[in-house]
């Protein structure tokens, strides 16, 4: 390889990577020019995906593009002619596995000195990271960061061609690139990016260095990529940002935020929607009430409160307090009241006090989460919290963090065996590698269910009974329509009501009086059809709709409408069944 012209790539910046002076953000197309077509033909690839959703999302993109130049998948990385390595800056265990990865493709190459390796994702945008492999891994032709994935046709080509080994790393806040090209991991769930990067410098977190500033996509480009979904037999989407919360704030011509994407992306025909990372600050009471709002927006939702202490937070500078956290926790149970929680919490931030440790298990005794990502404090260079003294020992963190851990998976548990007994709808989402026979999928409340079924289930949702409630995933059984139904009629908690109003409305002396009030001003218009008469009728019917058991009695109608269609259909299906078996 021939060394780095340092005036034409560019190696990442911290510094300049924390700026946010550019008050637009360049939005343009991918467009794959003819020389770069058929660089891979005859050639394979892989793709190693370390980190988050944000991370996966990218994998498919590189997927997308390297299909598009003709490379085939290959699943052995000994054995391709390009491999990238998407890497994670989050946690120091993360890099410490990708450069053990970096070593091992030091021996491939030996063997094919033609495979081009690629370094790629969040480290790649970290100064020591980029010298460090610059120094130590010559086996890596070409370094690129999080802002210009759309650029790897042109360093494939200039590796290929000029045999020049590449640096380009843009510190930057960053543009959006549309109609990039992405070769779906999984064909009935689909992640959908709906904005990049993140604004809010929490001072133990490297993301906003790496991934730029807050920057929505066109409600329009969303809107259209969902469709697209939907026609290709995609069941559930999850809606992706740093902080999905903050989406549409940095809309200058238009008041649209994730509220609002969220109601038209609900009113599409697709099944199931969720998102993910939800920032407490800007997670507002109106977002809460659509999600409460729609039966495809699911019922779970990722709230990373990260301490239960107000001093940690206020040094994590997180921007709200426990008060305020627990406020919107308590009007989400309200509006949603089957809702699961999980969260992520970090133990061992910097001088955290036993008493502020004590108030994040009391904060979890409180909230009851269903589950938890947590973390001992990891320090990442270039953040503030980097140059924070740290009085606690390694000891006391470990120790710290099995006894949140110990909490934890108590409400892990709990959160579980509720739902024992409940018949569920599944996404199945794949077979088991031992059995054919034994599938999982994911309940709408996102718990794992392990079951006995045909591996053709797969993609497909299906209904189980849970019969086992272990701590990290539920046990069941697939229910045939039939069983479903019955169970459906017993337990739906808006027919159980719609009936004891039926009961309570026949038996209200109240509503027996606005009835008969009703019926004399109706025969009153009858014999005397006047102008008088017809607007003294308009009024006592107004009055009676809004007698309260009424209106509720009225709203949960169309309710009972829609199941009592679900049931036709299902008894259909069945008698459809039956004929067939006759015949």
């Amino acid at each position: 390889m021939k060394e780095i012209d340092v005036s034409k790539y560019f190696k990442p910046n911290l510094k300049n990577a924390r700026k946010r002076v550019n008050k637009d953000t360049l939005v343009s197309n991918f467009v794959l020019l003819d020389k770069y077509k058929d660089l891979g033909v005859g050639k394979t690839y892989t793709v190693i995906t370390y980190g988050c959703q944000a991370n996966e999302a990218d994998s498919e993109v590189f997927s997308g593009i390297l299909e598009n130049l003709g490379y085939e998948r290959d699943i052995l990385e000994n054995s391709s002619d390009l491999v990238i390595i998407n890497t994670c800056a989050i946690r120091e265990n993360a890099e410490d596995r990708t450069f053990g990865e970096l070593g091992r493709l030091m021996k491939y190459k030996r063997k094919n000195p033609n495979m081009i390796t690629i370094l790629a994702g969040c480290m790649s945008q970290e100064e020591k990271v980029v010298e460090r492999v610059l120094q130590v891994y010559p086996q890596v032709d070409i370094i690129i960061g999080t802002h210009n994935i759309y650029k790897l046709p042109e360093y494939i080509y200039n590796s290929l061609f000029s045999h020049e080994r590449i640096v380009e790393v843009f510190s930057e806040e960053g543009s959006i690139i549309e109609q990039l090209p992405k070769i779906r991991e999984n064909k009935h769930k689909a992640w959908v990016n709906i904005m990049y990067g993140c604004d809010e410098f929490c001072t133990y977190c490297i993301v906003p260095y790496t991934r730029g500033k807050e920057r929505s996509r066109q409600k329009e480009e969303i809107i259209k990529e969902v469709l697209e979904l939907i026609e290709s037999g995609c069941i559930e989407i999850t809606l992706l940002g740093q902080n999905v919360n903050a989406y549409g704030k940095d809309f200058k011509e238009i008041n649209y935020t994730f509220k609002d994407l969220l109601s038209d992306l609900a009113k599409l025909p697709i099944k199931r929607i969720r998102f993910t990372t939800s920032h407490p600050k800007d997670l507002d009471f109106e977002t809460i009430k659509v999600l409460g709002s729609f039966d495809n927006i699911m019922p779970y939702l990722h709230l990373p409160v990260q301490s239960g202490s107000n001093s940690i937070l206020k040094k994590m500078n997180r921007h709200y307090t426990i008060e305020e956290y627990l406020e919107k926790v308590n009007y989400l149970k309200k509006e949603i009241p089957n809702v699961s929680l999980t969260t992520d919490i970090i133990v061992g931030f910097p001088n955290e006090t036993e008493e502020d440790f004590l108030k994040t298990l009391e904060l979890v005794d409180t909230v009851k989460f269903e589950g938890a990502y947590t973390f001992i404090y990891s320090k990442r260079d270039g953040t503030p919290a980097a140059t924070f003294i740290d009085s606690i020992s390694d000891l006391e963190k470990k120790d710290r963090f099995n006894r949140l851990k110990e909490v934890v998976d108590k409400y892990y548990l709990r959160g579980n065996q509720r739902f024992l007994g409940l018949i569920e709808e599944v996404l199945v989402d794949e077979v088991s590698k031992g059995n054919e026979f034994n599938l999982t999928g994911y309940t709408k409340n996102n718990k794992r269910v392990n079951f006995q079924g045909d591996k053709n289930l797969v993609g497909t949702l299906v209904n189980v009974k849970i019969t086992s409630a272990k701590t990290w995933f539920l046990m069941g059984e697939i229910v045939d329509n039939v069983t479903y139904l019955k169970y459906l009629m017993a337990s739906d908690p808006k027919i159980i009501r719609f009936r004891k109003l039926e009961e309570l409305i026949n038996n209200d002396p109240i509503f027996k009086n606005k009835i008969n009030e009703v019926k004399s001003v109706q025969r009153r218009r009858k014999l005397n059809e006047t102008d008088e008469n017809k607007k003294k009728l308009d009024e006592t019917i107004a009055v009676f709709m809004d007698y309260p058991l009424v209106r509720e009695y009225f709203d949960l109608f169309d309710y009972a409408k829609e199941l009592i269609d679900t049931i036709k259909n299902i008894i259909e299906t069945e008698l459809s069944k039956d004929i067939t078996l006759e015949r």
